[in-house]
């Protein structure tokens, strides 16, 4: 028995003391992310885009799709928190981006940013692995925040084509609310 005993409290101590190790991860100086910046900025939320603006925005993404010939394309517009407000197809659109269009766009209203900014950072190697765990992300261009005075109102998510032609288009939707 005082072998058990004295076996069991050797053990205890080992584990205790083994993993306040463990405890704290020393800084990776090659990884970016573990700079701490000086200052976090990121655009206001503003008054929702409404269904008048949402379908100007689809209108010019369309016109400029139908410019240059490209008759593929699915344009979502949403909301601040990524909700859709509008939508429209054009008739040769794979059916598989109806949902990729709304996904650029909630991604790209949610996290405040353009979805080209994600596809960029997944390629930057491993220390960016993470961005595949984060809620609702799309790592792939086409989506972008419509910002009026500042604030974002919503944002736009285009799918059809190249990734390119999708950014091309969404870009153009973009550009019609000031």
């Amino acid at each position: 028995m005082k072998r058990f005993t004295l076996l069991t409290g050797a053990l205890l101590v080992a584990l205790m003391t083994g993993t306040a190790a463990f405890a704290q991860v020393p800084p990776d100086p090659a990884n970016p992310n573990e700079t701490v910046a000086d200052a976090a900025t990121a655009p206001a939320y503003g008054e929702p885009i409404n269904t008048e603006n949402a379908k100007k925005v689809a209108a010019a993404a369309i016109a400029e799709a139908t410019k240059r010939n490209w008759g593929i394309f699915c344009v979502a517009i949403v909301n601040p928190a990524g909700e859709l407000v509008y939508f429209e197809k054009q008739d040769n659109c794979q059916n598989a981006s109806v949902t990729i269009s709304q996904h650029k766009a909630r991604t790209s209203a949610r996290y405040r940013r353009p979805t080209v900014v994600f596809e960029r950072l997944s390629g930057r190697g491993p220390f960016f692995a993470y961005l595949s765990t984060l809620d609702d992300v799309i790592m792939s261009r086409g989506g972008n925040p419509i910002i009026v005075g500042g604030k974002i109102i919503g944002a736009i998510g285009v799918s059809g084509g190249s990734g390119a032609q999708d950014d091309v288009v969404s870009l153009a939707g973009q550009a019609a609310i000031k």
